[in-house]
């Protein structure tokens, strides 16, 4: 057996496999103790499109001053916003108080890869129906 090649082909296996290799990142949502409706839909938005890729997302609130004197307004918010993320994660850490912030991590039902997967799945589908639109749109032309 040729040792050079094995050597080749052994490099290549682990070359494929780091390139298909997922890493999951912790992303961060901060909220202040209050934080209005709008404001807070459109961070929940940002965690879902998080938990959607499969990365984990660590909701952190703010307290300032007098805030710090009520964590339990804190947990609340926490508990609601795990409740509105539940279809995409689950509550990977309950909330703790970590100095003047309150933290909380939620990871995602799906891994990295198969979250991958299936935006190259829906990306794929995409990019077919625009070749068949195109396609009719020059039969049409002609």
């Amino acid at each position: 057996m040729d040792y050079g090649k094995f050597k080749y082909e052994a490099a290549q296996k682990e070359k494929e496999a780091r390139r298909n290799q997922a890493n999951t990142i912790l992303k961060e949502v901060r909220f202040r103790l209050k934080i209005e409706a709008h404001d807070y839909t459109t961070k929940l938005k940002r965690a879902e499109g998080f938990l959607k890729a499969g990365d984990k997302v660590k909701a952190m609130i703010l307290f300032r001053g007098r805030e710090q004197s009520r964590p339990e307004q804190g947990v609340r918010l926490l508990r609601k916003f795990a409740d509105d993320v539940a279809e995409f994660g689950t509550v990977e850490s309950n909330p703790t108080i970590d100095g003047r912030n309150m933290v909380m991590v939620v990871a995602p039902h799906k891994s990295k890869s198969e979250a991958k997967q299936e935006q190259n799945a829906v990306r794929a589908a995409n990019k077919q129906a625009a070749r068949e639109a195109k396609n009719d749109a020059d039969a049409k032309a002609e």
